[in-house]
């Protein structure tokens, strides 16, 4: 482990939770950076992004947590015991219940690191009847440098367990079809998750799917939006030059 690694969560936090960014209030959202092959760091429950301070990472063990993703159900009461019980340290608070849906993306391929926040514009598609196209479909082309050619779409799911099993579920059955690994997840009436190597292609993530967001918003008022095709999108992922800034900007 980097001895940055907690420090680099804890900037990616703040950042998001800030207000110029507003993708996160209160104690909305969460964030985590895997150290190991073993263990993870995450939110704690309760905590707020914009102040989040190294008391309110909770470090978990990957092996406690992933197992419950298949189960067939689970008390409120059952689920507190397991995150109590994957704590590394027994000083360290509660984990968040999205814990679960971490550990399992940060097993992901060449994922070290997860944002999650309830971005306003992003929301506003995701709470509205066009989310599967802001989901399936693009409209810029730095959209697909940032973000792919398309994102993972999760119909509602409670958080928990239920959310974090549908996720599961939504990007097993994306990366079949697609034959991709997914960098942005779309949970409908929810909010949006980013997934990357590092904590500064999450951020990137994030921020290119609220300007997307913005853009899709602002067309769909003028009677829009109009998409790329599937070869011009497919055209622009390929493209040397742009395989090259991805490679540059850490992505």
């Amino acid at each position: 482990m980097s001895p940055d690694a907690p420090q680099s969560l804890l900037e990616l936090s703040h950042a998001l939770g800030g207000e110029r960014l507003r993708m996160a209030i209160l104690g909305e959202g969460n964030t985590s950076l895997r150290l190991d092959a073993d263990t993870f760091i995450v939110k704690a429950s309760g905590s707020n992004l914009a102040s989040l301070r190294p008391t309110d990472l909770t470090t978990c063990r990957f092996d406690r947590l992933l197992p419950l993703l298949d189960a067939a159900a689970a008390t409120d009461a059952e689920i507190d015991n397991i995150l109590f019980a994957a704590r590394v340290h027994e000083v360290d608070k509660k984990p968040s219940i999205e814990a679960l849906f971490h550990a399992y993306l940060l097993t992901l391929p060449g994922v070290a690191c997860v944002g999650h926040v309830h971005a306003i514009a992003v929301n506003q598609i995701l709470c509205s009847p066009r989310a599967r196209d802001y989901a399936e479909r693009r409209a810029c082309p730095d959209e697909i440098v940032m973000c792919g050619l398309e994102s993972v779409f999760v119909p509602y799911a409670e958080p928990g367990l239920g959310l974090a099993q549908s996720i599961r579920r939504e990007v097993q059955a994306f990366v079949q079809r697609t034959g991709r690994e997914p960098k942005v997840i779309l949970l409908q009436n929810h909010g949006i998750i980013a997934v990357g190597p590092s904590p500064k292609a999450v951020l990137g993530a994030l921020l290119m799917a609220e300007k997307a967001a913005e853009i899709f918003v602002g067309a769909a008022a003028l009677g829009g939006p109009v998409f790329l095709t599937a070869a011009q999108c497919e055209r622009i992922a390929g493209r040397p030059d742009e395989l090259y800034r991805q490679k540059m900007l850490g992505l």
